[in-house]
C-alpha cells in the first residue's frame, strides 16, 4: 500500500468518525494501521484473512504502531464465510482488499453491513491500468469493471474514485429516506 493511500485511508475513517470498521484482508496490518489511525480513540477494527499467520503478523505491527490489543478483532477465515456473521448495519466504514473475483459479493455484503452514511472502500480498482486497457484481461479485472459499473449505477450509493495508488473505488451508502 502506498503511502497516499494509507493517508486517504486513514483521512476517510476520520471522515466518517468511524467506531466500527470492518476489513477485508489483513495482509501485513499496513491498511489497518492506517484505518485504526483514523478511527475514534474507543473504535474497534474487525479484521477478516484467510491466513492467520498474516493476522498473527498484522497483530504485532499494530501493537508496534501503539495500538492497545483491543482495539482489533482477528476473525480468520475465507471473507464471504465470516461476513455474514458480522451484524447488520454495524459499521461506519468496510475497507475490501480481497480476492478481486469476490467483489460483487463483498459489495453486497458491505451493503447490509454499512450503516446509513457509511462508506465502502475498494482498494486496487485501476488493477494497475488493466481497467480501462481494452485488450483481453483476466476473470479479476472483468470482475472489477463489473463492480465499478454497479456502484456507478446504483441508486443506494454515492460514489467516486480517488486516483492514489493504484484506485480506491469509494462510495457513501445514502441514509434511509422516509
Amino acid at each position: 500500500m502506498s503511502p497516499a493511500t494509507g493517508s486517504a485511508l486513514r483521512m476517510l475513517a476520520a471522515t466518517v468518525a468511524a467506531k466500527a470498521v470492518a476489513e477485508i484482508g489483513t495482509g501485513t496490518g499496513v491498511s489497518g494501521i492506517h484505518l485504526l489511525g483514523g478511527m475514534r480513540s474507543d473504535g474497534v477494527l474487525t479484521t477478516v484473512d484467510p491466513e492467520p499467520e498474516r493476522q498473527q503478523f498484522a497483530r504485532t505491527a499494530f501493537r508496534a504502531a501503539g495500538f492497545a490489543s483491543n482495539r482489533a478483532r482477528f476473525i480468520p477465515g475465507r471473507a464471504l464465510d465470516v461476513l455474514p456473521r458480522l451484524a447488520d448495519a454495524g459499521y461506519d466504514l468496510v475497507f475490501c482488499d480481497g480476492d478481486r473475483t469476490e467483489s460483487l459479493d463483498y459489495l453486497a455484503e458491505s451493503l447490509r453491513l454499512l450503516r446509513p452514511g457509511g462508506l465502502v472502500v475498494f482498494e486496487g480498482v485501476f488493477a494497475e491500468g488493466r481497467t480501462v486497457d481494452s485488450g483481453p484481461q483476466p476473470v479479476e479485472v472483468l470482475r472489477l469493471r463489473e463492480l465499478l459499473r454497479t456502484v456507478r449505477e446504483s441508486a443506494e450509493l454515492v460514489p467516486s474514485v480517488l486516483p492514489v495508488g493504484d484506485g480506491l473505488l469509494c462510495a457513501v451508502k445514502r441514509p434511509l429516506t422516509v
